[in-house]
């Protein structure tokens, strides 16, 4: 993934150089992770995720990722975020073979660049690696699947609130979808503070009631 510091970053001018941005906002990246079930079934679900937002995007869970499939998820990201694909001008992915050409020409009808990373690099996606790192820790260490609907239902959930209410310290404590920190409250006294439980309680989201 590309980080924002130390980390040399890939420019999508010239290989082996770098992004003249810390964090470019016109880049989604693209990773597989697995999801091993309770009965010891492997299950590999797709993500997709924009550095300048942050937003996530788990596409799908599957059995066997076979290119058809991959493709497929590409295209349904497509349909799903419509003109935000505007905004993108990179689409960053490892060198699986998962991916064939059909999965690159999604993004090249948008207009969008298709980098590889190298060989054996995974810090070209860091950021890719860094959101499954925190999928394992928040929610799949802690959770035992069943079974591909299981892993979709909860890969969902996560998904929301990930998109909705996680802060992310990369926009300021702001969620990814957010485009303003919430009103300061005052009266603290007399607001009553609820929560959610998300995921049995696994994840609890909190706000004043209005």
């Amino acid at each position: 993934m590309l980080r924002t510091s130390t980390q040399h970053h890939v420019d999508p001018g010239r290989p082996g150089g770098s992004f003249s941005q810390p964090r470019p906002r016109g880049i989604i990246a693209a990773d597989f992770f697995h999801v091993d079930t309770a009965l010891g079934r492997r299950l590999y679900a797709l993500a997709f995720l924009e550095h300048g937002t942050r937003r996530l995007h788990i596409t799908g869970v599957t059995a066997r990722p076979t290119q058809a499939w991959t493709a497929q998820q590409a295209r349904n990201l497509s349909a799903d975020l419509g003109t935000p694909m505007e905004s993108l001008r990179f689409l960053l992915r490892d060198r699986d073979d998962k991916y064939d050409e059909a999965f690159d020409t999604v993004f090249k009808a948008e207009e969008l660049r298709v980098i590889k990373s190298a060989p054996q690099a995974p810090r070209m996606n860091a950021h890719c690696e860094r959101i499954i790192g925190t999928i394992r820790r928040e929610i799949l260490d802690h959770i035992l699947i069943t079974g591909e609907a299981h892993a979709r239902q909860v890969l969902a959930a996560y998904e929301i609130h990930y998109n909705k209410h996680r802060p992310h310290q990369a926009r300021c404590q702001l969620p990814p979808e957010a485009q303003e920190q919430p009103a300061t409250v005052h009266d603290l006294e007399n607001r009553r503070l609820l929560r959610t439980r998300i995921l049995g309680g696994l994840i609890n989201e909190y706000r004043y009631a209005a």
